[in-house]
């Protein structure tokens, strides 16, 4: 996280743990690792991995790019609730970083990226391509995202349904602080296009364990309004949490969408590891 230059970042995150792939029977298109195998006679070259030649002075086919590519549009969430601090990190820059890493990865497998701002009840919108420089140009509106305001409003959505006609992968990263159900409704109407939908769910370690005793009063980013702490409640709130992470779990996966809620005092490259392996075991 100390890590400011984010193309660097991306970088060092995913070669840091694709290192120790090389040889995974976890392959396919859309954010999946790639299964290497030795170069026959016939192969496509334009295939093949030219780092793993430099490194091991042999040749290799990387299998998942000799499938299809795909299309990942990353969605953010950038209202004003996703500025929450938790010691020093914000969700706003776990969301970031994590977009910044799983673009790199997606693109380095061959796959187009986009990217997608929920801000001020406004869309930003960078349609998918393919090429390194696309993805540089989607770091650098990563850099400037600022979160403000309350989530968009429905009527700015048409970018998000005007899609193509290949296969697409959503990446959704949000805090799921939505007043009337403006974010399930959204991810709903987007499942029933048959898109295929990753949810990231942030959560602050403070928010999860109830951990503000340094604060006597707790102001919602979004209305303003304040609540003072009553730490006698500390039991009562963990378990309406509990409750809450639930009914969202059960409610995005019953529409078919893969959902997972990450601490975002979890390193990054830890949920990413953690993340890919079970996505691969699901799909299987």
């Amino acid at each position: 996280m100390t890590i400011k230059d984010l193309p660097l970042l991306a970088k060092t995150v995913i070669d840091g743990f694709l290192n120790g792939f090389n040889k995974s029977s976890i392959k396919g298109p859309g954010l999946e690792f790639s299964q290497y195998r030795s170069y026959q006679p016939g192969d496509d070259l334009r295939w093949l991995d030219w780092r793993m030649y430099a490194r091991s002075d042999r040749y290799y086919i990387r299998e998942s790019e000799v499938e299809t590519s795909i299309a990942v549009r990353f969605l953010v969430d950038a209202s004003a609730s996703m500025a929450h601090d938790d010691h020093g990190i914000k969700k706003i820059d776990y969301a970031r970083f994590m977009v910044a890493s799983l673009a790199y990865l997606a693109n380095l497998q061959g796959d187009s990226v986009g990217l997608y701002v929920f801000r001020e009840g406004d869309l930003f919108s960078l349609a998918t391509k393919p090429d390194p420089q696309h993805l540089q140009r989607l770091y650098h509106h990563l850099a400037q995202i600022q979160p403000a305001g309350t989530f968009t409003n429905p009527a700015h959505y048409k970018e998000l349904f005007a899609g193509t006609n290949r296969k697409e992968l959503l990446v959704f990263i949000t805090d799921m602080y939505q007043t009337n159900g403006e974010i399930n409704k959204l991810l709903n109407s987007l499942s029933a296009h048959r898109h295929e939908i990753i949810v990231f769910h942030l959560m602050g370690k403070n928010e999860l364990e109830f951990d503000f005793k340094d604060y006597g009063t707790l102001e919602d980013l979004e209305t303003g309004e304040t609540i003072d702490i009553n730490t006698t409640q500390a039991s009562a709130y963990r378990n309406k949490l509990q409750e809450h992470l639930d009914n969202t779990r059960i409610n995005l996966t019953g529409n078919g969408i893969f959902y997972r809620m990450i601490n975002t005092s979890q390193p990054l490259d830890e949920a990413l590891r953690s993340f890919l392996v079970q996505r691969n075991k699901s799909r299987f």
